[in-house]
């Protein structure tokens, strides 16, 4: 929940400035899989939802949170399409655009992309609505039932990934959105924490910096439970105390980087570094690493820990930073 929470966040974040996408390999499959119980729940039970994933697919280069969200719109547009119920089939495969493809189609382009396409047996669309369906806005449906903004949505994240969209349609014989994105020569990343890879803790101390109680809580708490000496503050202004009484005994803090009382995170840090030249510095945000390390150079970038985050995770980015 809070993952998906975090995605929301990012997406609202996304329109409401300028924002770097989050690209790395991906495997589409894995999302889908990922994503398939709440598609479930978004459609409800009266649609069937199948989905064939072709085996072998190759990566591709994009954003997690966007390919999510290019999906949901697709398939809310297809739930609206079929309020008596239907069948809706997610189907992906590996594909080799050709000059003859690229001549009728004139956004295509040549080369091997990755195709998910989505079939419903919804009510289906006129020419006419074909031709304005991505205008920002344009919608068939009544007023308060939607936005206008889903197929326009999905355009700009499809363009923006340099891929393009194909529409099959016509009225009371479904639609088939297919959506082709360039594959990648790389190959998927892993996760950057291995599903049980052990956890190791140690007996350092850390200072957690952190104005909202609750998460303040929950971290420290996992660090205890790792082994680590834990001090806590509820902003920049309260770890400047602390660090005045605890200087000698801190080994890491790790900090929130916006924060009430005037002193963020990455001044906090600098403040903090000056005083203890070998001090470590985990910085932890629900912005990028980009809003984070803003301005710095490359030799003094700070180690980042993106919220929301799962426990392994916060426990191997501050073995990682100690060790470092």
């Amino acid at each position: 929940a809070a993952r998906r929470a975090a995605i929301l966040t990012k997406q609202l974040l996304g329109f409401s400035r300028p924002h770097t996408v989050d690209t790395q390999v991906l495997d589409l499959n894995a999302i889908i899989e990922g994503v398939q119980t709440m598609l479930r729940r978004v459609i409800g039970e009266h649609i069937d939802l199948q989905c064939e994933l072709a085996g072998g697919l190759p990566g591709i280069y994009a954003d997690e949170a966007n390919l999510e969200q290019i999906m949901m719109n697709l398939v809310v547009n297809a739930r609206d399409a079929m309020p008596r119920g239907g069948s809706l089939t997610l189907r992906t495969r590996a594909v080799e655009i050709d000059a003859d493809h690229v001549a009728s189609h004139a956004q295509a382009r040549p080369g091997r992309a990755v195709a998910l396409a989505l079939r419903d047996t919804g009510c289906g669309m006129s020419q006419e609505v074909l031709d304005h369906m991505y205008e920002p806005f344009f919608t068939t449906k009544e007023v308060g039932q939607g936005s206008g903004l889903g197929l326009a949505t999905v355009y700009g994240i499809v363009a923006q990934h340099e891929g393009w969209i194909e529409v099959e349609s016509a009225p009371a014989c479904g639609t088939t959105f297919t959506v082709y994105l360039p594959a990648s020569r790389d190959m998927v990343e892993p996760v950057s924490v291995p599903e049980g890879a052990e956890l190791q803790g140690g007996s350092e101390t850390i200072l957690v910096v952190e104005d909202e109680a609750a998460v303040r809580k929950i971290v420290t708490e996992i660090l205890h439970a790792q082994g680590y000496r834990v001090l806590q503050a509820t902003d920049g202004p309260d770890a400047l105390s602390v660090w005045s009484e605890r200087r000698s005994d801190i080994d890491l803090v790790v900090t929130d980087i916006v924060m009430p009382n005037g002193l963020a995170g990455h001044v906090l840090a600098d403040r903090l570094l000056a005083d203890k030249k070998d001090l470590k510095i985990i910085l932890s945000s629900g912005y990028s690493e980009d809003f984070a390390n803003l301005g710095r150079p490359a030799d003094r970038q700070f180690s980042f820990l993106q919220k929301p985050y799962r426990l392994e995770e916060l426990v191997h980015k501050v073995r990682a930073c100690l060790d470092n």
